[in-house]
This record gives structure tokens, C-alpha cells and sequence, in this order.
């Protein structure tokens, strides 16, 4: 039997610290389960939406940093919809990854910062998503490149998928941001 216990010697006081200043009151859970029991895709979890959440309360900032959670979360904030103390966990998994990501730790899910990385390259580099050339990219970077042609090519006949990318108006602003201007992160 694997030995699961958690010890207050091996809290990060730290990264408490970075949860605090995110404004992320994880202290605040009590453990209701609502958060788990709504989440569309807990199920391929490693850890349950409600332990994500205790783990951080408790300091565990390695063993979340290197659970599957983080990365397969969808983001649809239904967790947070659903919790009675308000607790923005979709926003904790969004800082979760930074940190990963930050330190340096290997995603757990290697092939979902690919395609993060491919759609914002799409979106700064056109204004919006450009879904072939995303695809494409992400594609070549996760080696993949045969793994859905199928469906891609139902999507294309479809009229789903254009070959040609649909251009916006004020570029120079999505550029902007970008750029980071304006914005000072702690990097």
C-alpha cells in the first residue's frame, strides 16, 4: 500500500505565499466535494478536483506541480461554479501550471502546452486562430502528424476548415499584448 500522508514539515510556505497573492483562498475549502462531483472530466484526473484543492491548502506544491490534474483541466469553471465559498480553482490550475512551467518541471501532460504554445502563436500571429496552421504547427512540434487526419479532413470537406486565414482589423493591438507592453510580469 503506498503511504499518501502528508506531513506539515513538507509544507511550502512559499507557495502559499504565491496563492495568497493570487488572491486564491484555498483555506476557505471544506471539503463539500462539489467541485469533484461536477467536473465533466475528473474522471482522467490523477488527482480529484476536491484534492487539488487540499493539497494546496496543505503546501504540496511538488506533488501538484508534477500530478496530471493541472494540465488535463478544461478550464469550463464549473468547479468554481459549483463551490460555495467562491473558491477560483480553475484559476489555482492556471497558477499551478505557471509554477510548473516556471520551475522547470516536465508537464505531466506533455502534449497540451504544445498546443497552448500553437494556438496563441496563431492568435498573435493573425489576430484570431487560423485552425490549419495551428494544427499544423502543433502537429510538427507533437510528432503527431497522422494521429486525426481523418477527422481533419471531414472538418476540411465540410467547409469547417479554411485554407486561407481570415484576417481582423487592428492587428497592431493583438500584436500589443502580445508584446507585453504595458504589463510588467514577475518572470
Amino acid at each position: 500500500m503506498e503511504n499518501n500522508s502528508i506531513s506539515p514539515d513538507q509544507r511550502s510556505e512559499k507557495f502559499l505565499g504565491k496563492l495568497r497573492t493570487r488572491n486564491i483562498d484555498v483555506q476557505a475549502c471544506y471539503q463539500c466535494g462539489r467541485c469533484s462531483a461536477g467536473c465533466p472530466i475528473g474522471d482522467f484526473f490523477d488527482l480529484n478536483v476536491m484534492e487539488v484543492v487540499r493539497l494546496a491548502a496543505y503546501g504540496q506544491e511538488d506533488r501538484l506541480l508534477h500530478s496530471h490534474a493541472i494540465w488535463l483541466c478544461a478550464a469550463c469553471e464549473t468547479c468554481a461554479t459549483r463551490c460555495p465559498n467562491e473558491i477560483e480553482i480553475a484559476h489555482l490550475m492556471d497558477v499551478l501550471r505557471e509554477l510548473a512551467l516556471r520551475k522547470n518541471i516536465a508537464p505531466a501532460e506533455p502534449r497540451i502546452p504544445l498546443f497552448h504554445r500553437s494556438f496563441l502563436g496563431s492568435v498573435g500571429r493573425w489576430g484570431k486562430a487560423y485552425e490549419i496552421g495551428m494544427i499544423a504547427n502543433y502537429k510538427i512540434k507533437s510528432k503527431d502528424l497522422m494521429g486525426d487526419m481523418k477527422l481533419g479532413l471531414n472538418m476540411f470537406l465540410k467547409g469547417k476548415l479554411k485554407l486561407v486565414p481570415h484576417s481582423i482589423d487592428n492587428k497592431a493591438e493583438i500584436k500589443a499584448i502580445f508584446s507585453g507592453k504595458g504589463k510588467e510580469y514577475d518572470r
